[in-house]
Protein backbone atom coordinates (compact mmCIF):
# COMPACT_ATOMS: atom_id res chain seq x y z
CA UNK A 1 0.00 0.00 0.00
CA UNK A 2 2.69 2.53 0.79
CA UNK A 3 4.56 2.25 -2.33
CA UNK A 4 1.13 2.92 -4.60
CA UNK A 5 -0.23 6.51 -4.05
CA UNK A 6 -3.58 5.29 -2.63
CA UNK A 7 -4.79 8.14 -0.21
CA UNK A 8 -8.14 6.98 2.25
CA UNK A 9 -8.08 9.87 4.69
CA UNK A 10 -8.18 9.75 8.01
CA UNK A 11 -8.77 6.45 9.74
CA UNK A 12 -9.21 6.17 13.45
CA UNK A 13 -6.59 3.55 15.33
CA UNK A 14 -6.40 4.11 18.82
CA UNK A 15 -6.06 6.92 21.26
CA UNK A 16 -3.59 8.17 22.77
CA UNK A 17 -1.87 6.25 25.41
CA UNK A 18 -1.98 2.77 23.62
CA UNK A 19 -6.57 3.47 24.92
CA UNK A 20 -8.18 1.31 22.84
CA UNK A 21 -10.92 3.31 19.76
CA UNK A 22 -14.40 1.36 20.72
CA UNK A 23 -15.71 2.95 17.75
CA UNK A 24 -17.11 5.84 19.77
CA UNK A 25 -19.13 8.35 17.90
CA UNK A 26 -20.91 11.85 18.22
CA UNK A 27 -24.26 12.45 15.73
CA UNK A 28 -24.54 15.59 14.52
CA UNK A 29 -26.87 17.46 12.23
CA UNK A 30 -26.11 17.65 8.14
CA UNK A 31 -28.55 20.66 6.70
CA UNK A 32 -30.86 19.46 3.89
CA UNK A 33 -30.04 20.22 0.54
CA UNK A 34 -25.72 21.04 2.27
CA UNK A 35 -23.94 21.46 -1.16
CA UNK A 36 -20.94 19.23 -0.51
CA UNK A 37 -20.07 15.54 -0.85
CA UNK A 38 -18.78 14.66 2.81
CA UNK A 39 -16.81 11.32 2.52
CA UNK A 40 -15.50 8.75 5.15
CA UNK A 41 -11.99 9.64 6.21
CA UNK A 42 -13.08 14.23 5.99
CA UNK A 43 -12.24 16.49 8.56
CA UNK A 44 -15.96 18.21 9.42
CA UNK A 45 -16.40 21.12 11.44
CA UNK A 46 -19.63 23.04 13.10
CA UNK A 47 -21.17 25.83 10.72
CA UNK A 48 -21.35 29.16 12.65
CA UNK A 49 -24.44 30.33 10.97
CA UNK A 50 -26.50 26.92 11.98
CA UNK A 51 -25.16 24.35 13.66
CA UNK A 52 -25.07 21.85 11.37
CA UNK A 53 -21.85 19.85 10.07
CA UNK A 54 -19.79 20.58 7.01
CA UNK A 55 -16.48 19.46 5.08
CA UNK A 56 -13.73 21.37 6.22
CA UNK A 57 -11.58 21.95 2.83
CA UNK A 58 -9.17 24.22 4.55
CA UNK A 59 -5.70 22.02 4.43
CA UNK A 60 -4.47 23.13 7.88
CA UNK A 61 -1.27 25.04 7.16
CA UNK A 62 -0.16 28.44 8.76
CA UNK A 63 -1.24 29.79 5.36
CA UNK A 64 -4.89 28.48 5.55
CA UNK A 65 -5.30 26.86 8.94
CA UNK A 66 -8.14 24.88 9.96
CA UNK A 67 -11.65 27.18 11.24
CA UNK A 68 -12.17 27.26 14.90
CA UNK A 69 -15.31 24.75 14.69
CA UNK A 70 -13.34 21.35 14.03
CA UNK A 71 -15.11 18.61 15.51
CA UNK A 72 -12.86 15.57 14.18
CA UNK A 73 -13.27 13.44 11.20
CA UNK A 74 -17.37 12.13 9.64
CA UNK A 75 -17.67 8.32 9.67
CA UNK A 76 -20.72 8.08 7.71
CA UNK A 77 -24.24 9.33 7.82
CA UNK A 78 -27.72 8.63 7.97
CA UNK A 79 -30.66 10.08 6.14
CA UNK A 80 -34.27 9.18 4.59
CA UNK A 81 -33.51 9.01 0.92
CA UNK A 82 -35.92 11.45 -0.79
CA UNK A 83 -36.62 9.13 -3.92
CA UNK A 84 -36.62 5.40 -1.76
CA UNK A 85 -38.49 7.34 1.12
CA UNK A 86 -36.34 4.84 3.61
CA UNK A 87 -33.51 5.35 5.85
CA UNK A 88 -29.96 5.28 4.77
CA UNK A 89 -27.00 4.54 6.15
CA UNK A 90 -24.36 5.70 3.79
CA UNK A 91 -20.62 5.65 3.70
CA UNK A 92 -20.88 9.66 2.56
CA UNK A 93 -22.80 12.08 2.18
CA UNK A 94 -24.16 12.95 -1.49
CA UNK A 95 -23.93 16.80 -2.13
CA UNK A 96 -27.35 18.42 -2.50
CA UNK A 97 -29.70 15.28 -1.12
CA UNK A 98 -32.51 16.42 0.90
CA UNK A 99 -33.24 15.39 3.84
CA UNK A 100 -34.57 16.92 7.08
CA UNK A 101 -33.22 13.92 9.37
CA UNK A 102 -29.64 13.90 8.10
CA UNK A 103 -27.51 12.88 10.84
CA UNK A 104 -23.41 12.73 10.43
CA UNK A 105 -21.53 10.02 12.30
CA UNK A 106 -18.48 11.75 13.42
CA UNK A 107 -15.29 10.11 15.23
CA UNK A 108 -14.73 13.76 17.69
CA UNK A 109 -12.58 12.68 20.43
CA UNK A 110 -9.43 14.86 20.29
CA UNK A 111 -6.90 12.08 21.40
CA UNK A 112 -7.82 10.18 18.64
CA UNK A 113 -4.71 8.56 16.47
CA UNK A 114 -5.60 8.13 12.92
CA UNK A 115 -3.75 6.70 10.14
CA UNK A 116 -3.75 8.23 7.31
CA UNK A 117 -0.86 7.93 3.77
CA UNK A 118 1.42 10.94 2.72
CA UNK A 119 1.39 11.72 -0.62
CA UNK A 120 5.10 11.44 -0.47
CA UNK A 121 7.80 9.92 1.32
CA UNK A 122 7.76 10.81 4.98
CA UNK A 123 11.18 10.26 7.23
CA UNK A 124 11.60 9.01 10.89
CA UNK A 125 13.63 12.40 11.33
CA UNK A 126 10.03 13.80 10.99
CA UNK A 127 8.52 12.15 13.91
CA UNK A 128 7.21 14.71 16.48
CA UNK A 129 6.99 17.19 13.50
CA UNK A 130 3.56 19.18 12.36
CA UNK A 131 2.07 18.39 9.33
CA UNK A 132 -1.25 19.83 7.18
CA UNK A 133 -2.58 17.57 4.82
CA UNK A 134 -3.70 17.62 0.63
CA UNK A 135 -7.59 18.03 -0.10
CA UNK A 136 -8.42 15.75 -3.04
CA UNK A 137 -12.52 15.16 -3.77
CA UNK A 138 -13.41 11.61 -2.13
CA UNK A 139 -14.77 8.64 -4.08
CA UNK A 140 -18.75 8.42 -5.03
CA UNK A 141 -17.89 4.78 -5.96
CA UNK A 142 -16.23 3.73 -2.60
CA UNK A 143 -17.71 6.66 -0.38
CA UNK A 144 -14.36 6.92 0.93
CA UNK A 145 -11.64 10.38 1.77
CA UNK A 146 -8.72 10.91 -0.24
CA UNK A 147 -7.01 13.34 2.11
CA UNK A 148 -3.64 12.69 2.51
CA UNK A 149 -0.77 13.94 4.39
CA UNK A 150 1.13 16.58 2.95
CA UNK A 151 4.91 14.94 3.18
CA UNK A 152 6.45 18.23 2.11
CA UNK A 153 4.96 20.48 4.91
CA UNK A 154 6.27 19.21 8.12
CA UNK A 155 7.77 22.28 10.03
CA UNK A 156 7.51 22.90 14.24
CA UNK A 157 4.68 25.67 13.43
CA UNK A 158 2.19 25.33 16.21
CA UNK A 159 -0.85 26.31 13.89
CA UNK A 160 -0.03 22.90 11.37
CA UNK A 161 -3.07 20.87 11.73
CA UNK A 162 -1.71 17.41 12.32
CA UNK A 163 1.36 15.99 14.99
CA UNK A 164 2.88 13.37 13.19
CA UNK A 165 3.25 10.50 16.25
CA UNK A 166 3.94 7.46 14.73
CA UNK A 167 4.54 5.25 11.44
CA UNK A 168 2.42 2.50 10.09
CA UNK A 169 4.92 -0.66 10.16
CA UNK A 170 4.06 -3.95 8.42
CA UNK A 171 4.47 -6.44 5.83
CA UNK A 172 2.86 -3.55 3.04
CA UNK A 173 4.08 -0.22 5.13
CA UNK A 174 7.73 0.97 6.04
CA UNK A 175 9.01 4.44 7.42
CA UNK A 176 10.21 5.87 4.81
CA UNK A 177 7.75 4.40 1.71
CA UNK A 178 7.22 6.34 -1.30
CA UNK A 179 4.05 6.98 0.10
CA UNK A 180 4.56 6.78 3.67
CA UNK A 181 1.87 5.82 6.16
CA UNK A 182 1.43 7.43 8.98
CA UNK A 183 0.09 8.43 12.39
CA UNK A 184 -1.47 11.38 13.23
CA UNK A 185 -3.68 13.32 15.88
CA UNK A 186 -5.08 16.93 15.58
CA UNK A 187 -2.78 19.59 16.88
CA UNK A 188 -2.77 21.54 20.34
CA UNK A 189 -5.80 24.24 19.41
CA UNK A 190 -6.94 22.62 16.20
CA UNK A 191 -9.42 20.22 17.01
CA UNK A 192 -12.23 22.77 19.00
CA UNK A 193 -12.39 20.47 22.09
CA UNK A 194 -9.53 21.68 22.62
CA UNK A 195 -9.50 24.93 21.60
CA UNK A 196 -10.38 27.98 23.29
CA UNK A 197 -11.92 30.28 21.31
CA UNK A 198 -15.83 29.10 20.42
CA UNK A 199 -17.73 28.57 17.45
Amino acid sequence: MATTAAPYGLRPINLIGGQVFAGSTRQLPIASGQTTNIFFGDIVAIDATNGTIVKVTNVGSAADQFPAGVVGVFLGCTYTDPTLKYKLNSQYWPSGTVASDAMAYICDDPDTLFQIQANGSVAQTSLGANFPVIQTAGSTTTGDSKIALNASGGNTTSTIAFRLVDFVNGPFSTVGDAYTDCIVKFNFGQHSYYNATGV
